[in-house]
């Protein structure tokens, strides 16, 4: 057993609207969260590729400044197109192989799997780099709908077993993500906790619990 444990880390999603002030905002955000935000996912919808990829570069610029993951969501065309990181699929975004292929090896390729550990599992053997397992709380960005809601004990059981990162995604903000440190999580996707408010304050907020959270050694 490793005597190293890395800290979580935060992932930022960006809201749907990211035109006007949202680069400075998400330049503030990076700012606060210098050593724990490692990844930004750029997440619009209805938009053609165009005009998607004319919001996205700016936003890639600055992450690329703050050596923060770009990560492109849904989207293998778009995300090749810009050089991103990587891409996140949802279970109805494509293959994950098929991606690969497009993307190359290097690229960060991760995949939502809901409460499901046969979906992480699969996605794990199909070469993923990152599972996420949401949502956890009531989310404005991750519609449940009916799904079944995940528990920690997933993330426990996930990063027990398996070396490959995991994502809590869903509702998460600084007064109730601590269950999900201790459980193992590697990355808290967070979107409204953030942007909803003051961005720079929300992040030292995350920042802090992480902080002093610790997560089991493995």
């Amino acid at each position: 057993m490793s005597d190293i444990v890395i800290p979580t880390q935060l992932y930022l999603i960006s809201p749907l609207d990211v035109s006007g002030d949202f680069p400075k905002r998400l330049e503030n955000a990076l700012q606060a969260g210098k050593g724990v935000v490692t990844a930004f996912q750029f997440r619009v919808k209805g938009l053609g590729q165009h005009e998607a990829a004319s919001l996205a570069e700016p936003l890639q610029a600055i992450c690329a400044a703050y050596d923060v993951a770009f990560i492109v969501n849904d989207s293998v065309a778009l995300a090749k197109r810009l050089k991103a990181d990587g891409v996140h699929l949802g279970q109805d975004d494509g293959s994950l192989r098929e991606a690969r292929e497009e993307l190359g090896r290097e690229a960060q390729i991760g995949v939502t799997c809901h409460a499901s550990k046969h979906l992480a599992m699969e996605a794990g053997e199909a070469g993923a780099d990152y599972v996420a397992f949401g949502a956890f709380f009531d989310s404005s960005t991750k519609d449940k709908g009916d799904a079944e809601r995940p528990t920690p004990e997933i993330l426990d059981w996930w990063s027990r077993v398996f070396e490959i990162p995991c994502v809590a995604i869903g509702g998460i903000t600084p007064v109730n993500c601590r269950p999900l440190i201790e459980a193992g999580a590697d990355f808290l996707a967070v979107s409204g906790a953030v942007w909803n408010g003051d961005e720079a304050e929300a992040v030292k907020a995350f920042s802090d619990v992480i902080a002093g959270t610790p997560r089991p050694e493995r």
